[in-house]
């Protein structure tokens, strides 16, 4: 079956469907022979689609039972095609690892082949859920440039032989030829020529940086094969508590219950518990409703949090290998192990959510190319250490630098006029709602306590105000970038001058009333660009020169930006 789409993007190393001749793709020289996924597969690609359908199939069955009795018919129909389409996938799914780049070829209606050429790999991500480590299976999340978008920059194998992994990832990540018969085909992968093709822009530098590369501290030692960097500690699990992820687990319990109702035609109230618990609320004060409901959700959601955290972060160890790489491992039940080269690297971030940060919390995130965050660092495999004490954090973070310089920097404040800018902000926007309720409240008979609410969150604004000032300060250290800024969630963020791609300079009508500017350095790696905020215009244009010289002097003009 033919296939088309587009040619592989080697710019941006997004994996992209390519051309097929009768099902065989079209390549040069003498290509590897195409392998299959384990067979074990087999057992759980069915599985794992039974999973996926579960709440349709129940659905079914009940509507159907409840309507012309025949409602098992159905779902056991409904589970057969669900087995077979599961299978299918183990016998249309192929790849093959060459020298200039991996293939993953499936599909059975629309034929397609995912490539990505080996030069923009960034991580090997692989993760073992129950039935994969029962069967001694791995799945396999190779990472190019963009592997935080749906569907692009990223090949996944579902599953290989635990073994085959390992040195899938060796290969694939520190450029050397696997053992021979190291795969299923008993053929060796063709090695890379050392010192192969890189991305331009892709090495590191500043302090530490050229150690980093060679597999050697700092100090310019030479370490085992791994050097332990950090490893979990049970008293860490007191930080769960306060990372609120159980508020996930309370909307992803919500909708299944929800979506189980709404299939099965099943009205909640009428259960027996349910119908308890509701009229015992029902006659109670509002007010002792409210404070039953917050006091009930606050303990089921600390008790999640901290059971999401003993799953997701137990036997967490962070390493550096002798290649180049950070290795982080971690799971309880579903094991990750997520392989960075550390030539990607371009700094480190420090983040402290408000409730993290007052139980003296933080956690490490890399910023690195291949590497975005805005879908979550946990899931996107940029976290390098978990909430954790934040003198904890600021040392591993130091470690991964290469120096503790850049994060242990004073940084400079940003002055009177920042501070007034954060009040102005806060007050003027609480302070319009709450007289905006208020005249709705007198004129139209608006709920007394929504202007009152108002009120409170006014009153609550002025602290978060004054601590998003204190939370301001920028410097430059050892070659790098150093910015802090943030209340809800605090980001202190250490960038290299060399992963700095350019710089944008913003300001409002309000900023320029102030003498103001934000400063946002834009890079490849990360969030793509980090941000001074509100810092004074000569400031900026300092900070700017430091990190790249004369990049700006053609935008200005007497001294400040053209045009302004």
């Amino acid at each position: 079956m033919t296939g088309t789409g587009p040619e592989v993007d080697s710019g941006t190393g997004q994996a992209a469907v390519v051309p097929q001749a009768g099902g065989v793709p079209q390549a040069g020289g003498d290509p590897a022979a195409w392998r299959r996924l384990s067979r074990r597969m087999l057992v759980i690609h069915p599985f794992q689609e039974l999973v996926r359908s579960a709440p349709a199939l129940i659905g079914l069955l009940v509507a159907g039972s409840t309507q012309d009795g025949k409602g098992h018919l159905w779902s056991l129909a409904a589970l057969g095609v669900m087995l077979v389409l599961g299978t299918l996938r183990w016998f249309t799914t192929t790849y093959r690892v060459m020298p200039q780049y991996v293939q993953v070829r499936k599909g059975l209606l629309r034929r397609k082949v995912l490539t990505a050429p080996r030069d923009r790999i960034r991580t090997v991500d692989v993760t073992s859920h129950v039935l994969h480590r029962l069967l001694g299976l791995a799945r396999v999340e190779i990472g190019t440039g963009r592997s935080d978008r749906k569907g692009g920059g990223t090949l996944k194998l579902d599953a290989l032989h635990a073994t085959e992994v390992e040195r899938l990832r060796d290969e694939l990540l520190h450029r050397r030829p696997a053992p021979s018969g190291a795969f299923a085909s008993g053929r060796p992968l063709t090695p890379v020529a050392a010192g192969g093709a890189a991305a331009p822009g892709t090495d590191s530098r500043g302090p530490g940086a050229d150690a980093r590369d060679r597999g050697t501290d700092a100090r310019g030692s030479s370490p085992a094969a791994e050097t332990e960097l950090a490893v979990l500690r049970p008293a860490w699990i007191r930080f769960g508590p306060f990372t609120l992820s159980g508020l996930v687990a309370v909307g992803v319990l919500a909708g299944f219950v929800s979506r189980i109702a709404s299939e099965g035609n099943v009205d909640l109230l009428s259960i027996g518990p349910v119908r308890q618990v509701a009229d015992w609320f029902g006659r109670g004060a509002l007010w002792l409703q409210v404070a039953g409901s917050v006091a009930m959700l606050a303990v089921f959601v600390a008790v999640a949090s901290t059971l999401g955290y003993v799953l997701a972060f137990w036997r967490f160890r962070l390493t550096r290998t002798a290649g180049g790489t950070l290795h982080v491992t971690r799971g309880l039940i579903t094991t990750r192990a997520t392989t960075l080269e550390e030539r990607r690297l371009r700094g480190v971030e420090l983040s402290e959510p408000l409730l993290l940060r007052a139980a003296s919390g933080a956690r490490v995130i890399a910023v690195a190319t291949g590497l975005r965050v805005g879908r979550g660092a946990q899931r996107g495999g940029s976290m390098l250490l978990p909430p954790a004490p934040r003198a904890e954090a600021q040392a591993v973070a130091s470690r991964v630098l290469g120096t503790a310089g850049p994060l242990a920097a004073e940084l400079t404040p940003h002055g009177p006029a920042a501070l007034r800018r954060r009040f102005t902000r806060a007050l003027a926007f609480c302070g319009s709602v709450t007289a905006v309720l208020l005249a709705l409240w007198y004129w139209k008979g608006l709920p007394a306590w929504t202007w009152q609410a108002a009120i409170v969150v006014t009153v609550a604004a002025i602290p978060l105000a004054a601590d998003r000032y204190r939370s301001l300060g920028h410097t430059t250290a050892e070659g790098h970038l150093v910015t802090r800024w943030g209340s809800v969630v605090r980001r202190h963020v250490a960038l290299e001058h060399e992963g700095i791609i350019g710089w944008n300079l913003r300001r409002s009508f309000f900023q320029r009333r102030a003498g103001l500017v934000t400063l946002t350095a834009t890079t490849a790696a990360g969030r793509q660009g980090y941000g001074v905020w509100d810092v004074e215009l000569a400031e900026a244009l300092r900070l700017a020169d430091q990190g790249i010289p004369g990049l700006l002097t053609p935008f200005l003009v007497n001294g400040g930006p053209a045009g302004r």
